[in-house]
């Protein structure tokens, strides 16, 4: 049963996207161009949604999955981490035309050359994985 609401959420989530024309290469071309506020507007509610959600898990004590209590790490804010690593996911996003949300989304209407952009995706996240001790965080 619980898979079923994984599913329900993941197409609602896939129907905003689509009907807010978040997963439009033409709307994500315009942002990086600055002559659009209508993804700034979405990515600013989802930011202002995340702060919300957070303050009312603390407030009420709401657990993870299997009773689990919620634990939110400090973040360390190094710039060059953040810096580096944002201007590596916008590269991304400008060259794809699509975050990871969207790519999924692209991929259930049956844009299939989306799926190369997955794999590299996974691959990218992998190699990430194996050389983390090694890079300066």
């Amino acid at each position: 049963m619980r898979y079923l609401s994984y599913i329900l959420i993941g197409t609602l989530f896939g129907f905003v996207m689509t009907k807010s024309e978040a997963i439009s290469w033409y709307r994500i071309q315009e942002m990086f161009r600055f002559e659009s506020f209508h993804m700034y507007g979405i990515i600013g509610t989802a930011v202002v949604l995340g702060i919300l959600g957070v303050a009312l898990a603390k407030r009420f004590g709401w657990t993870a999955i299997h009773g689990r209590e919620l634990r939110l790490n400090p973040k360390n804010l190094s710039v060059p981490r953040y810096l580096f690593g944002g201007i590596l996911f916008g590269l991304g996003w400008a060259l794809t035309g699509a975050c990871p949300g969207p790519m999924f989304t692209l991929l259930g209407q049956g844009i299939w050359l989306i799926g190369l952009v997955l794999l590299s995706a996974t691959l990218g996240t992998f190699t990430y994985g194996v050389v983390r001790e090694r890079l300066p965080h």
